[in-house]
């Protein structure tokens, strides 16, 4: 069975357009250039997994026709990686089924903070039923009878969890990745990261460091994602990376 992947979102925290900027990005007429929050939705044996539910999840979601979720994946609990939870509850209201997240013991804590009426143990109509697994970056977990390897990176000083599916493997919101920690990513087909701009970033990978990270792990094709407006026009950074690395926008399909 053919497993699928689409790019529900590539843009960084303020999207793309950002908003009362008139630079070229913002004001281009190519829909490459166009990006709402990061976020990508998996299709693993039949089952839909989602990783993160930003602030355009909503939309997304719509954009979609997606009717079902079956888990979600958090990454960490930055606001452009978590605030559309709320709308996840439709699908509770549509399948009446709990719905299974997966996060580490640092997201569900704040996550628990900031939306304690979803979290909390009171009962009440309308609230959705969720089931929560703590995962760690020492521990692979099964979902769907699939090993997933959660991979720790570095936000600056936030841990952020990527996940490796097979020989695909999810990162954003990085900006250094513990040696230990590349070595989960060795022989990858298909690499997903943040690449946020061409000038160095106190809390993200550049377009720089991550062509060396990508030259490093050698996998068969990558794919640049949380793209800021500072990067450029997605046509002319195109035309610059090799011939196995490719700049996502939204909407964008691949197999693995």
């Amino acid at each position: 069975m053919t497993n699928n992947l689409i790019f529900l979102g590539t843009g960084t925290s303020q999207g793309v357009p950002v908003i009362g900027c008139s630079c070229v990005i913002c004001k281009s007429k190519d829909k490459k250039d166009s990006r709402l929050r990061s976020s990508v939705l998996i299709e693993l044996k039949g089952k839909k997994i989602l990783i993160d539910s930003g602030p355009d999840f909503r939309q997304q979601i719509l954009r979609e026709s997606v009717i079902n979720i079956d888990a979600v994946f958090f990454t960490h609990e930055h606001r452009d990686h978590v605030a559309g939870i709320d709308d996840l509850r439709s699908f509770y209201y549509l399948n009446k089924q709990p719905i299974p997240m997966y996060m580490s013991k640092q997201v569900h804590k704040a996550l628990k903070k900031d939306y304690s009426y979803l979290f909390s143990e009171k009962e009440y109509f309308g609230k959705p039923k969720l089931d929560i697994t703590i995962i760690d970056k020492s521990n692979p977990f099964s979902i769907f009878k699939q090993k997933i390897i959660p991979i720790e990176v570095m936000h600056y000083k936030l841990s952020v969890l990527g996940y490796r599916i097979l020989d695909l493997a999810y990162l954003t919101d990085a900006n250094y990745i513990h040696k230990d920690e590349l070595e989960k990513l060795q022989d990858l087909d298909i690499l997903i990261i943040n690449c946020l701009q061409r000038k160095s970033h106190i809390s993200h990978f550049n377009l720089e460091q991550v062509l060396e990270l990508i030259n490093f792990l050698k996998p068969k094709v990558s794919y640049l994602t949380h793209v800021s407006h500072n990067l450029g026009l997605h046509k002319k950074i195109q035309e610059e990376l090799p011939e196995n690395v490719f700049l996502a926008w939204d909407q964008l399909k691949i197999k693995f």
